[in-house]
């Protein structure tokens, strides 16, 4: 039975001479595997709307292997993606967040729409890249249930003071008086950020501004929670740290 939703294109893989087997995260299925037949010759209808980065409307259906796409009508291709190397490996670093983070054949609309925006960011240009990663980073790994306990002190269950404590293993804060060992230090307005990003609705989520020394505090400490229950290798993150720095 044939069936329709609306998916981006986060992976892609050639088979043989002229197939291939795309992932997609859709609105109503989630993570999906589903192989394009002949969509790399250059008579392809589907040529641009199964390609990396693609925001498509699909036409597919269920074979005993995969999902098999049969029609697909490109609604954002995100063209300026590759209008330098460090967008791209960037954006192709949170397709692969996505693969790590996703579920499969469970309804995810969250995190489409959040891997969306930022892709729209990263295409205009006017947000920061470390604000769209540290964003879609600790937002990703909200949606994907690793959500870190941001409410109030856990021990003592004050909800500010100038320093806070970020606990990565317990993932929970600490007031100033409740101060752990090995815990990261973090001026409030960070931890403002952090509350933010996992809090605030979609539509607002990268709607935030911090002092450079914040951001670049921020940044470290989301994505060394994020290495923390990532269960493997993230390459595209490794090659993204060799073009930035």
């Amino acid at each position: 039975m044939q069936t329709k939703t609306k998916g981006l294109i986060i992976r892609e893989q050639t088979v043989g001479e002229s197939d291939k087997l795309v992932t997609v995260i859709t609105e109503d299925f989630g993570l999906i595997k589903a192989f394009v037949r002949r969509a790399k010759t250059i008579k392809s209808q589907n040529l641009s709307a199964t390609s990396l980065f693609a925001y498509s409307e699909f036409s597919l259906y269920r074979s005993k292997e995969a999902y098999v796409i049969d029609n697909a009508t490109s609604i954002e291709v995100f063209f300026n993606l590759r209008s330098d190397i460090e967008t791209l490996s960037l954006a192709q670093y949170f397709a692969q967040l996505a693969c790590f983070l996703g579920t499969e054949e469970q309804p995810m609309p969250g995190m489409l729409r959040l891997l969306l925006n930022a892709l729209y960011l990263l295409c205009q240009g006017k947000k920061s890249h470390p604000l769209i990663k540290a964003t879609v980073e600790l937002r990703m790994l909200a949606l994907g249930g690793y959500m870190p306990d941001l409410t109030a002190c856990y021990r003592c269950g004050t909800y500010e003071s100038e320093i806070m404590y970020f606990d990565m293993e317990e993932a929970c804060i600490y007031c100033k008086d409740c101060y752990r060992n090995n815990a990261v230090e973090l001026p409030l307005a960070v931890v403002t950020a952090m509350r933010f990003i996992c809090f605030v609705d979609l539509g607002k989520v990268f709607s935030f501004n911090l002092s450079e020394e914040n951001m670049v505090l921020l940044c470290s400490t989301v994505e060394k929670y994020l290495l923390s229950r990532i269960d493997g290798r993230l390459t595209t993150l490794e090659f993204y740290k060799t073009i930035v720095i």
